[in-house]
């Protein structure tokens, strides 16, 4: 239940409003990343895709030798021995006085001692290379840069091994005019700027910002440390890390890039190193792309994620949304025995009410911001039609790219109060080890989020993946979230001046990337876009409330395809304001325990072909999948919440286990999916008991089930069967009463029926977890 920034106080007549405005932009993606428009004609969905295949450090950087030169000599080179308030000049190419140092000319410079109130100018006329031999030198400007490279081809500063070298600034500069505002930082650079070598660097950015650079910033190696005022190292054109161990405690950004003007520049690339950031803001803020092979971060933004803003969820008539706040009822989600509903449903709205079609999710998110405001907000998941109320502060998360981040490798530790992976555009990951704190979203793109491989360990957050189009082909995710664990959502903007929502998703910025033009129809295995023609228009299907008044299903996908997705949710399990389709893998899935949300929750269609899924949460809005579905499932509603930790066990009619499964928290109706189970197959289902075996995440392979008490019996009659203690039933039997606080609960008791099942013990052999 995603937030998208809206002023304004009408929200609830902003949503009628749009809800009357008919035209969605779908974006699409394929296991790497893309840009895509959509476009939309009758029942057809076409999108044009622009492909690229996955970016790397190497793909947008390139090093030439005065990069990695880090030799000198004493015969060709100047010697500048820094004292007090003065400075000897040895050699050609320097000039000493007024308490500076100006380097006219090409070469390598070697400077040491203290400088204690000066600046070492750099006003190259001929655009040469000009080398910096730090070597045990300390450099300060009381009121400018230390450091000022005014005018060169380039500048490498090279960390002398085995020396210490500081360089800091004043907290007040003095400008020639009202007009001049640069230099601002402690090390400011006009040309290309790359430091090397294996010492140490310690900058201080009293005034602005530690290191800055108006053209290529690249750090080849060294130790440096950065404490500023603003941001801590800053280049306009990119920012190229290879290797080296960066500290930084930033009051604004850790480390970014700035050019908006061009789509090649204004990245952030790092094949490597070691980086310890604490920043006010963003921790690396790409303006296009954020590209990382690898390297060990341990990344805390604005104090972490205990400093975020509380989210304080409202009805738009208020009091907490209910059982009704579910979206649309799906178009497909298993037809009951009996084709019918249950005689005691209420009739479900049909679109044709005052929130028909409305989209109020446009997860488009803005770049840093200075200020704090505090907002009125609209909820980014459609079928949870709420107002949310939170206090909106500046940009404070941990990696942020502007158009496509791509993580290929490393080691994340992140504590951020702000959305920890952040794209205004595709998130990508192929490989690495994540430990995440969020204050806010997990991860989070505006248009697609792929998971090829990596362990993604996501221990807090408000929710855990966030896109309007997700795909998990590979990896170990573990979420837990305050809300959604998983949300297909967002990715469309719109206005009520135009019927035409636009998805606002940028151009790589590198010219090295392969790209190719494909146009899709109907897309199979990895590639993440399918044909949704006609969702949400009419409100007869089974299994879950009537919700969002109205809202019909959106565009936003929820693809997988493999790997481990494990979810511990306060809100939905799994949220696609769309559809969810899943060909293999394994998901597991616990919460919520109100009644107001669903383990799964999807406005579409959920088709499963293959893989393995468990979802244990509360019944008020519980959902199977769509009995379109190659896969084999079964919903089982206990007449009862069944604690935390109480065994379910499912095994057939000989013994073999389909299910043995201990829940994480209170739960009442379990949904299992698994090529195991038969359409037309008998079955047994138990409470309670033990398991010899090993559990990972509460489910358990291997080992013997014993001890439980049996519940239901019964025989298969379809590829969705929805049973309850006394068999085959209709679907979302057991529902709760109104649940989620002051707005409208569940449908009320549903069909429990008073008839206990048989009770026995039960021994079974328990097989591995398909």
């Amino acid at each position: 239940m995603k937030k998208n920034m809206i002023t304004g106080s009408k929200l609830w007549s902003i949503a009628m409003i749009t809800s009357l405005l008919a035209a969605c932009s779908a974006p699409a993606t394929t296991s790497t990343t893309a840009n895509a428009a959509t476009s939309t004609t009758g029942t057809t969905k076409t999108v044009s895709v622009s492909e690229q295949t996955s970016v790397k450090y190497a793909d947008l950087v390139s090093l030439d030798a005065d990069d990695t030169n880090i030799s000198w000599s004493e015969t060709d080179s100047t010697a500048i021995k820094l004292n007090g308030t003065t400075a000897t000049v040895t050699g050609s190419g320097a000039k000493a006085a007024n308490g500076s140092v100006t380097i006219s000319e090409a070469g390598t410079y070697v400077l040491s001692g203290e400088l204690t109130d000066g600046q070492i100018v750099v006003n190259v006329a001929d655009k040469g290379t000009v080398h910096l031999v730090l070597n045990g030198a300390t450099i300060h400007d009381n009121d400018s840069a230390a450091i000022y490279i005014q005018k060169a081809g380039k500048a490498v500063i090279t960390l002398e091994k085995g020396t210490k070298n500081t360089v800091s600034d004043g907290k007040t500069y003095v400008y020639a005019d009202a007009a001049t505002d640069e230099p601002d930082a402690a090390i400011f650079s006009k040309a290309d700027l790359t430091f090397n070598g294996a010492g140490q660097l310690t900058v201080t950015g009293n005034y602005n910002e530690g290191i800055t650079s108006k053209d290529d910033l690249k750090i080849i190696s060294g130790n440096i440390s950065v404490k500023a005022a603003d941001d801590g190292i800053k280049g306009k054109d990119m920012v190229a890390i290879q290797a080296g161990t960066i500290t930084i405690e930033a009051e604004g950004d850790g480390i970014k890039s700035t050019n908006d003007t061009d789509t090649t520049k204004g990245f952030v690339a790092i094949a490597g190193g070691t980086f310890d950031i604490q920043s006010g803001n963003d921790g690396i803020q790409a303006e296009t792309a954020l590209v990382t092979d690898g390297g060990t971060y341990n990344i805390v933004t604005a104090g972490g994620s205990a400093n975020a803003p509380a989210k304080v969820e409202e009805g738009p008539f208020g009091g907490g949304g209910g059982g009704w706040g579910g979206g649309t009822p799906p178009t497909d989600m298993g037809t009951p025995p009996d084709g019918e509903p249950p005689a005691d449903m209420p009739e479900m709205p049909t679109n044709s009410g005052t929130n028909a079609g409305t989209n109020t999710n446009g997860a488009t998110a803005s770049n840093s911001a200075n200020t704090t405001t505090t907002t009125t907000t609209t909820d980014n998941n459609v079928d949870a039609d709420t107002a949310t109320t939170a206090t909106e502060s500046t940009s404070a998360k941990a990696l942020k790219a502007g158009t496509d981040l791509t993580v290929n490798g490393g080691t994340y530790t992140i504590d951020s109060m702000d959305d920890s992976l952040h794209s205004n555009n595709n998130v990508t990951v192929n490989d690495g080890t994540f430990n995440i704190e969020s204050g806010d979203d997990g991860i989070h793109a505006d248009q697609a989020l792929t998971i090829n491989g990596g362990t993604i360990t996501i221990a807090k957050s408000y929710e855990g993946l966030e896109g309007a189009i997700i795909t998990l082909n590979d990896g170990d995710v573990d979420v837990t979230a305050s809300d959604d664990g998983v949300n297909a959502a967002g990715g469309e903007t719109e206005t009520a001046a135009n019927t035409a929502a636009s998805t606002d998703s940028a151009t790589t910025a590198t010219d090295a990337t392969t790209t190719s033009n494909i146009s899709v129809t109907e897309t199979t295995g990895t590639t993440s876009t399918t044909n949704q023609a006609s969702q949400g228009t009419t409100a007869t299907q089974q299994g879950r409330g009537p919700g969002g008044m109205g809202a019909a299903a959106s565009n936003n996908e929820f693809h997988i395809n493999g790997g481990t997705l494990t979810v511990n949710a306060g809100g939905d399990g799994l949220d696609s304001n769309g559809s969810i389709n899943m060909t293999g893998g394994t998901v597991i899935v616990n919460g919520p325990t109100d009644s107001g949300n669903g383990a799964l929750d999807y406005d579409g269609t959920f088709v499963i072909s293959g893989g393995y899924l468990v979802a244990a949460g509360s019944s008020g809005m519980a959902q199977g999948t769509s009995d379109t579905s190659t896969q084999n499932t079964i919903v089982m509603t206990f007449p009862a919440t069944q604690k935390a930790g109480t065994l379910v066990h499912v095994q057939d009619s000989k013994g073999n286990n389909i299910l043995t499964f201990a829940p994480a928290k209170d739960y009442q109706t379990v949904v299992v999916s698994s090529s195991d189970l038969a359409k037309d197959g008998s079955y047994v289902i138990y409470s309670g008991g033990t398991s010899t075996g090993k559990a990972v995440d509460g489910l358990y392979t291997d080992g013997t089930y014993s001890g439980g008490t049996q519940v239901v019996a019964f025989q298969s009659t379809s590829n969705v069967t929805w049973v309850n203690e006394s068999g085959v039933t209709t679907a979302n039997t057991g529902m709760a009463g109104p649940g989620g606080g002051g707005g409208q609960g569940g449908f009320g008791g549903g069909r429990n029926r008073s008839q206990s099942g048989t009770i026995s013990d039960s021994t079974g052999t328990t097989d591995s977890a398909k």
